[in-house]
């Protein structure tokens, strides 16, 4: 996996092409990493490995399981990271075999689109051609955020960018987009035609340009969420107090000593979107200024809750079992977790082995917008239930 990122990343586009002002914010904050990317980097490390066994060649059994056995030694390894890669795999050895014959086929292939991106460049986790149809897949192996293909500028960024790589040998006419998310089972494709790819690119131009050069044009929206900078942003802060002087407000003096309606409390909550995970994002950054030796106005660092631990457990059995107690009283027998066992299993033994004791009852009723995707939860009549009920002390 590349260590090299660009100043304007095709993974992070869907915010400096809506935000241009943040690349100058960004850069303020220093770059890191979490358990999760590192988790990411080695699943498509293996997931890479798989591709490159199957579609080309160098690879026997015995290096593959060599490599393979590097990758089980990190501590970010388990069973189901295999499974999940296999998902990947599969779907993208079907695709190429849906063909009438073997398609090109490309893994971590670095792309460049500076003709469109200032110095802009980017690796697609697989190219596949076949004819006049380009595909571009996209391992996400996160189950946080479902991501779409549809609209989706980092995988158009890297369309365009093989585009540039491959027309000369290929008469490219339609460009198929594919995120695979395996441990959330989305698999969601999206195809355009290569006018309209074109026709994205020359729209997104004069903006990364404007990006590129430091640009001072600040816009709030969802886009924030990913953003090193949305804490300490100025754009934003003034964004989350706009609503509550022109909407709340209003809305608290419109019936002085009357409770809120139904419809009020749901104009409230959209008007108000985001201003919780703001306070927090802010109240997180009031912390990492004041354990830096910076002042906040109002606010000083205390010695939170503290947590007992025994910090040598044989040597405390021992004491307690000197002291008269049995053993066996001082161990709780407790089942791990279905993620840790699904680690630890498999995904797909798990659900084989386990089949028959496993239920996924119906989760409970969550407010969201009207504009999520997911089915609208269905009230029980209660008059109904009632009825019911009252039906059946009657026959009994």
């Amino acid at each position: 996996m590349p260590e090299v990122h660009a100043k304007l990343s095709a993974s992070g586009s869907s915010r400096w092409l809506n935000c241009p002002g943040s690349v100058v914010l960004e850069s303020e904050f220093p770059g890191g990493t979490s358990e999760y990317a590192e988790e990411g980097t080695l699943a498509h490390s293996v997931a890479e490995l798989k591709l490159i066994k199957y579609f080309k060649k160098g690879i026997g059994p015995k290096k593959f399981k060599a490599q393979m056995d590097k990758f089980k030694e990190s501590k970010y390894w388990n069973r189901s990271m295999d499974d999940y890669t296999d998902d990947y795999f599969e779907f993208i050895k079907e695709k190429a075999l849906a063909y009438p014959e073997m398609p090109y086929v490309d893994m971590e292939l670095r792309v460049d689109f500076s003709s469109i991106v200032p110095e802009g460049f980017g690796t697609c986790d697989c190219v596949m051609i076949n004819g006049d149809e380009l595909s571009i897949i996209d391992l996400k192996y996160g189950q946080g955020v479902k991501v779409d293909a549809k609209d989706n500028s980092q995988l158009m960024l890297y369309a365009l960018g093989a585009y540039n790589m491959y027309s000369i040998i290929y008469g490219i006419k339609t460009v198929s987009m594919t995120i695979v998310q395996p441990r959330l089972n989305h698999f969601d494709t999206h195809t355009i035609s290569i006018e309209e790819l074109l026709a994205f690119g020359e729209r997104v131009k004069p903006i990364a340009q404007e990006a590129y050069r430091g640009s001072d044009r600040l816009a709030v929206g969802d886009h924030c969420k990913f953003c090193k900078a949305k804490s300490k942003c100025r754009a934003r802060a003034e964004s989350m107090f706009k609503p509550v002087k022109e909407n709340v407000l209003p809305v608290i003096d419109k019936k002085p000593g009357e409770l809120l309606t139904s419809q009020e409390i749901g104009e409230l909550l959209i008007k108000l979107d985001g201003v919780t995970d703001w306070i927090k994002s802010l109240e997180a950054e009031g912390l990492a200024e004041a354990l830096a030796g910076n002042e906040v106005t109002g606010f000083k660092l205390v010695e939170g809750r503290s947590v007992r631990k025994i910090t040598d457990e044989s040597e405390a059995v021992s004491k307690l079992v000197a002291a008269g107690f049995e053993e066996p009283l001082l161990y709780e027998r407790k089942l791990l977790s279905m993620t840790k066992l699904e680690a630890i299993v498999g995904k797909k033994d798990f659900a084989t082995i386990l089949d028959g004791v496993i239920e996924k009852p119906p989760g409970k009723p969550t407010l969201v917008k009207a504009s999520d995707k997911r089915k609208e939860y269905v009230l029980n009549d209660a008059k109904s239930m009632f009825n019911n009920v009252n039906g059946e002390k009657e026959n009994n």
